[in-house]
């Protein structure tokens, strides 16, 4: 597709405004279509994380990409607020010897992929976090070059600078004046193909985090994830704790007290300095999710002119730069091999490619 061609991107997420600056920085003329505003669906709640421990192969490979953009994220958006990935480090732990296997295997992996990622024992993992219970521990993996963005919509509101984005509902694919179309509109991209005989598999999955109020006393650095918990807890960079029920699904209503016990066991098994911290606010969200938690990247089959990137599963905002370039490269009319894993037929081929690591 040659430079000129005029390019339409709908849904102005984190995954949308990437690809939209690399197409225009490339040459193409582009505007974004935007129904609610920038940032407004899982781009806007998302906390900011960004993480290379990841348990496939291409996983590691898009995050190990963008981590590279990310550390020079002000020099390349050049943005009006200054943008800094804190790295402060990602503490995965394990209760179980079983557990502790599965994170090696996954150390194993993103060591292959040049990950500097190591696996510790219980004394050391206390050592990263101070007040952690190592007696309750067979072990972790640890990261220190991951870490998060503490104003995460400051990054999404950098891309956007400089786009055509315009505030306008697209309903049909086939509305839109442009050589080249590009969805990434997360659980709605599903609606919008569907007239092009495409079923992709992408459905809502609702998502809690909880935050206590600002705290000046430096409780936590790395960010902690006890998977056989269902429990993460992370001290923001303004004060406030963030911790998360990773199970929690559902109405609000119903299970807001069962998500607080979860973390209050979580912290009592893990992180009993936080005992005293008060949870007021709950943030709900939205990911948009796929059977093998992956993305779906790449050209619609049949269609050489209509891209989706869709799908991101909770990790978009972690993978947008990387995603950005094979998008990129893919309207240019070069395949990626992430998109030989991650496009759309892999489905209807059985060819899923189940990623172990979530939070």
């Amino acid at each position: 597709m040659p430079a000129s061609s005029r390019c339409a991107v709908v849904g102005a997420g984190i995954a949308g405004l990437a690809i939209s600056r690399e197409l225009q920085a490339r040459g193409f003329e582009v505007v974004v279509y935007e129904r609610s505003g920038v940032g407004a669906g899982a781009s806007g709640v998302q906390p900011g994380g960004v993480r290379q421990q990841w348990g496939t192969r291409v996983a590691c490979r898009l995050a190990r990409e963008s981590v590279a953009f990310w550390r020079d994220v002000d020099v390349r958006l050049k943005p009006r607020v200054p943008l800094e990935l804190r790295r402060g480090g990602y503490l995965f732990v394990a209760q179980s010897e079983a557990a502790l296997a599965r994170l090696e295997a996954n150390v194993e992996l993103q060591n292959e992929e040049g990950i500097p990622s190591r696996i510790v024992s219980a004394a050391e993992a206390a050592e990263l976090v101070p007040g952690l219970r190592p007696d309750t521990l067979a072990g972790g993996s640890w990261c220190g070059e991951d870490g998060y963005f503490d104003r995460p919509q400051s990054v999404v509101q950098a891309f956007a600078e400089r786009l055509d984005v315009r505030h306008e509902e697209v309903r049909a694919l086939d509305e839109l004046d442009a050589d080249v179309v590009i969805v990434a509109a997360g659980t709605e991209t599903r609606t919008l193909v569907a007239p092009l005989g495409v079923d992709l598999p992408v459905r809502a999955e609702d998502r809690h985090l909880f935050l206590s109020s600002p705290i000046e006393e430096r409780l936590l650095e790395p960010l902690v994830v006890a998977p056989e918990l269902a429990f993460a807890v992370k001290h923001l960079a303004d004060g406030r704790v963030l911790a998360s029920d990773l199970a929690a699904r559902g109405d609000v209503e119903v299970g807001r007290t069962q998500w607080r016990a979860t973390i209050r066991a979580g912290i009592e098994q893990l992180v009993p300095r936080l005992e005293y911290v008060s949870f007021s606010a709950l943030v709900s969200g939205v990911y948009d999710v796929t059977p093998d938690h992956q993305p779906i990247l790449g050209a619609i089959p049949g269609r050489d002119n209509v891209f989706v990137a869709c799908g991101f599963s909770g990790h978009g905002f972690m993978i947008a730069p990387a995603v950005a370039r094979i998008t990129a490269d893919a309207v240019e009319g070069r395949r990626d091999e992430a998109i030989d894993v991650l496009g759309v037929d892999r489905f209807a081929t059985g060819r899923l490619v189940p990623e172990p690591q979530l939070v």
